[in-house]
């Protein structure tokens, strides 16, 4: 199923009246998170700061109680036809919020220089367990890394659209 084809499927399940736009797709092997832009609040031009988070805390909120029903019959949908877990998110001016999400385990093979690094991490109180440890670190790496991760990602795209045009794509 190709980003395409996800994004028409949501598209069309999707009430109109639930975000400002297109919603966002996140998609890896185990999950979908659809992700939307849902109105700002109406605030007076001197509003505080502080109102402004607690109006859009509040409205966020909302939007999950109100459409949690429908979220749910159209993630099962989803997760029926595409095979991956369905979760869901909204964005409000610049803050995101992402509803339940899937912590998908990873397993791998470390060496000892590499696990000491994790047990360090522990040790030190920075993470509770050497599997916090090492979500910790991918998460690092995913902040400093991110324009070389993201030429990655091209890239695989680009493997992904060759290999559909090969021998066995008739």
């Amino acid at each position: 199923m190709s980003l395409d084809e996800l994004r028409g499927w949501f598209a069309g399940r999707l009430p109109d009246e639930w975000f400002t736009g297109a919603p966002e797709l996140q998609v890896d092997r185990d999950e979908i998170i659809v992700i939307g832009q849902i109105q700002d609040p109406v605030l007076e031009d001197t509003a505080s700061d502080e109102m402004r988070v607690s109006a859009r805390r509040s409205r966020v909120e909302a939007f999950r109680e109100e459409t949690r029903d429908k979220r749910v019959r159209i993630a099962r949908e989803a997760q029926h036809a595409f095979r991956r877990k369905v979760s869901w998110g909204v964005r409000i001016g610049d803050d995101e919020t992402v509803f339940t999400h899937l912590a998908a385990p990873a397993m791998t093979r470390l060496r000892m220089a590499e696990r000491k690094v994790l047990d360090t991490l522990v040790d030190s109180g920075a993470a509770r367990s050497r599997s916090d440890a090492l979500a910790w670190c991918v998460r690092l790496v995913g902040q400093h890394e991110n324009d070389w991760l993201q030429e990655l990602r091209e890239a695989l795209k680009r493997v992904h659209e060759v290999r559909q045009q090969g021998p066995d794509a008739g």
